[in-house]
């Protein structure tokens, strides 16, 4: 059929590839579209292999359009020193931040990240781990489903930190949140609260219960996703 490539041939798919450059850089430098820019940078990024490109293009597109998963993979850039750009946390928390608030596909994951920062204080002004701004974060994320950022916050709570107090039934029911989401590690949390009535009511038959899920998941977990190759 007319339109459909044909992934067993090389040359059309190179070919379908470059005309994809093409489109992209069009929508970014002619539309002036955000999402067309972002698009070039994924494309650079995957397709090319242009780190420094990619990241030009990510910056760009987050500092003059605030685009929310720019700002989030710019973030991940300069967190990690990518596309020869300085390994910098600080630029990176921002870059975090204002997709956390700008909204989005990755505004979950960038609210998580900017929590992590603060929570590990390197990005602070004092170097001090800010528990009470990562619990903020965090909380946006977990909303949302993030089950790590609900993992986190029910580690906060169930050891205490300087600016807030140990907490037991917030730390089960953030457990229990980030359990159903399928983090293991909370639900062996949760199993273990009940099985020594560690502030909650004993229950064996819950702890049982949430045992058996950390069980589940871990053997979910350790089966390899299948790789999808042209010609499929």
């Amino acid at each position: 059929m007319a339109g459909l490539i044909n992934f067993e041939d090389e040359e059309e798919v190179k070919g379908y590839l470059e005309n994809l450059g093409v489109e992209y850089s069009f929508q970014c430098y002619k539309e002036k579209e955000p999402d067309g820019c972002h698009r070039l940078a994924e494309y650079l990024e995957g397709v090319k292999k242009n780190f420094e490109g990619a990241a030009k293009v990510l910056k760009e597109n987050c500092e003059t359009n605030s685009h929310s998963e720019s700002c989030y993979k710019l973030g991940a850039y300069y967190a990690t020193g990518k596309g020869g750009l300085p390994l910098d946390l600080k630029t990176a928390y921002n870059c975090f931040l204002k997709s956390c608030k700008k909204g989005g596909k990755k505004s979950t994951d960038a609210c998580h990240n900017a929590g992590l920062l603060v929570h590990d204080g390197r990005v602070n002004d004092d170097e001090k781990p800010n528990a009470p701004l990562a619990r903020d974060y965090y909380s946006k994320a977990c909303d949302a489903g993030f089950a790590p950022s609900c993992f986190n916050l029910s580690t906060i709570y169930l050891q205490g930190v300087p600016g807030i107090a140990k907490d037991m039934n917030q730390a089960l029911n953030y457990s229990l949140k980030a359990c159903d989401l399928g983090h293991v590690w909370a639900c062996a949390n949760a199993s273990r609260m009940y099985k020594l009535g560690d502030g909650v009511e004993k229950n064996d038959a819950k702890a049982e219960t949430l045992k058996n899920r950390a069980k589940d998941l871990h053997r979910e977990q350790q089966i390899p996703a299948r790789s999808l190759t042209f010609g499929e």
